[in-house]
């Protein structure tokens, strides 16, 4: 492996540096002008058309940014990854995510054992228990056959499963196999959240999926007792063997919560939580709601990714170039944010999803050796579906901070509507604004022209657009379940690009757990002053303040043990 300097301290990142001023002299309006420049910046694969010639870069600043990925031993690192190393160091764990969609014959090895026939084993098995279930050969504690999943975990349990499940509910194929049935997920701890998932619910006819590594994760087993109350309460005690399963390594808690061990579903130390859609913890609820047969196209798109991610040349390699596009981005133009956004509405939960893929990845402040950085990494993801996001935060896109925006767009509409007597289509209405806010941003508009539209004058200012705003714009063909896998998979890559240049680890999340310790000790107190009257010590000012009010002003709760759920 290469030395632990800092990618910082080689030449290539020194060149790139000296570059940006070149940079910060070109507007993009002169950079839109180079046809060749623009024929350059657009690549195909698989369906898929990546045009990013509206990103502040020439082809020099693209040719700068191999050789930093060269530098960075960016190839080295993507095969150590395919090849099963420990590239998750400060966790001593392979990062195998591209293992739970690779092809039946496919050897992926971790410490030495070909990791793929476990996948498949799983995925059987998954097909098998969800075709029964669909068919009614599984039935619940009466006899009822189970339509209705709610799927109980948080984070990367909940946020991919989510986003797939979003954005194939309006699929046709998708939506047909999906007829009389619910999936519904609960994450929060809050109980307003299980108030909002168990009305219209019958315990009868609902099958509970707990999605846990440990089964220890507080707010979901917290979420998942609940729901075990209330099935228990209406169906008794012996009903939870028929009505939850698991998807968990821990067979042991599990069998002690009250699910039957072969009922549990398993994954892998080497699937991080926020990569964790294509296991059993997306899979087994996505199937249960949709069929095996279309969970599995939507495998096959992220592993048609994969295959490309780990073969094409980086010129041509899509992961690759919006990595490194990113790192240009952040590390050098000075850019912290960055813009999700799809032109569709069935892609409303991607931008949540990939939030927590990158920012859980990438915000670290240490090298994967552990040396503090003096560059920023990761960036901070938000987005909205298109148009909706034009009446929202546009303004600050297009005249305050420069952000840079990815547009995804779609060819074909799930669910096409024509209105006789209307100039487009209300797919053609959406996408005139998809392909004319890249313009937009990167155009922005002149005082001049502004004057020559006879603009009063004092209204120029407030109606100049700067432009020289960076995008990219991600062009589907449709939103089927492939092309879903395949939009996963290149933002599941990109996250790595951007970790592996940086230097850093973007498979732990050590940032999480303080947060959580330190709840650990509030509950403990809340426990003690609510039971045995205890006072609140052992906090600072601040915090002892606020709980005490919070205490106080709450001190109608009950006293007694007692079982109390949801009036909805």
């Amino acid at each position: 492996m290469a030395s632990s300097a800092l990618i910082c301290e080689t030449e290539q990142w020194k060149d790139l540096k000296a570059h940006v001023d070149d940079i910060k002299k070109t507007h993009l309006r002169e950079l839109m002008s180079d046809t060749n420049r623009c024929q350059s910046m657009m690549l195909e694969f698989d369906g898929i058309l990546l045009d990013y010639s509206r990103q502040c870069a020439t082809l020099d600043t693209l040719n700068k940014l191999k050789n930093l990925a060269e530098a960075a031993h960016l190839k080295e690192k993507i095969n150590r990854m395919f090849n099963g190393e420990r590239i998750n160091s400060t966790e001593n764990r392979s990062v195998l995510h591209v293992a739970l969609r690779a092809p039946r014959d496919s050897v992926i090895n971790s410490d030495g054992k070909n990791v793929v026939p476990d996948v498949w084993q799983v995925l059987d098995k998954i097909k098998d228990f969800s075709e029964r279930v669909r068919s009614g050969a599984w039935v619940g504690a009466t006899g009822k056959a189970l339509k209705d999943v709610i799927a109980v975990g948080i984070g990367g349990s909940f946020l991919g499963p989510l986003f797939v499940h979003t954005a194939l509910q309006t699929d046709a194929e998708a939506a047909e196999f999906a007829k009389g049935r619910q999936l519904r997920f609960l994450a929060n701890v809050d109980p307003i959240d299980v108030a909002r998932n168990i009305p219209g619910l019958n315990p009868e006819t609902t099958l509970v999926v707990v999605v846990s590594k440990t089964f220890t994760t507080a707010e979901t087993m917290l979420n998942a007792r609940t729901l075990r109350e209330w099935i228990s309460s209406a169906l008794g005690p012996q009903a939870v063997a028929k009505h939850m399963v698991a998807v968990s390594t821990n067979l042991t808690l599990v069998e002690k919560f009250g699910i039957d061990p072969n009922n549990a579903f398993a994954f892998w130390d080497w699937v991080g939580g926020r990569y964790s859609v294509c296991s059993a913890v997306g899979v087994l609820p996505l199937s249960l709601q949709y069929g095996f047969a279309v969970v599995e196209k939507f495998l096959k798109g992220a592993s048609s990714i994969d295959q490309h991610f780990h073969s094409a040349p980086f010129e041509k390699n899509l992961p690759v170039l919006l990595g490194l596009l990113s790192v240009w981005n952040v590390s050098f133009l000075g850019y912290p944010a960055r813009a999700i956004l799809p032109y569709s509405q069935a892609l409303e939960k991607l931008a949540p999803h990939i939030q927590q893929v990158s920012m859980e990845s990438n915000g670290k402040g240490v090298s994967i050796d552990g040396v503090p950085l003096p560059y920023e990494t990761g960036e901070i993801d938000f987005g909205e579906p298109g148009t909706n996001g034009q009446h929202s935060f546009y303004q600050l896109i297009h005249q305050g901070r420069v952000i840079p925006c990815d547009f995804i767009g779609v060819v074909k509409s799930q669910q096409p509507v024509y209105l006789k007597g209307e100039l487009v289509s209300n797919h053609d209405e959406l996408m005139s604004n998809f392909f004319a806010q890249p313009d937009a941003l990167a155009y922005g508009k002149s005082p001049e022209q502004l004057l020559k539209e006879n603009v009063p004058e004092q209204l120029i200012t407030h109606k100049t657009f700067s432009g020289n705003r960076p995008s990219l714009s991600i062009l589907l063909p449709s939103l089927n379940a492939y092309n879903i896998g395949q939009l996963l998979a290149i933002y599941e890559h990109r996250v790595a690009v951007e970790g592996f240049v940086w230097g850093i680890n973007s498979f732990d999340q050590w940032g999480v757990e303080l947060g959580k310790s330190l709840a650990t000790q509030v509950r403990k107190q809340l426990h003690a002053s609510r039971k045995k009257g205890e006072a609140v010590e052992g906090f600072n000012f601040s915090t002892t303040t606020v709980l005490k009010r919070y205490l106080e002003a709450s001190a109608d709760v009950p006293k007694e043990d007692c079982t109390i759920l949801p009036k909805m």
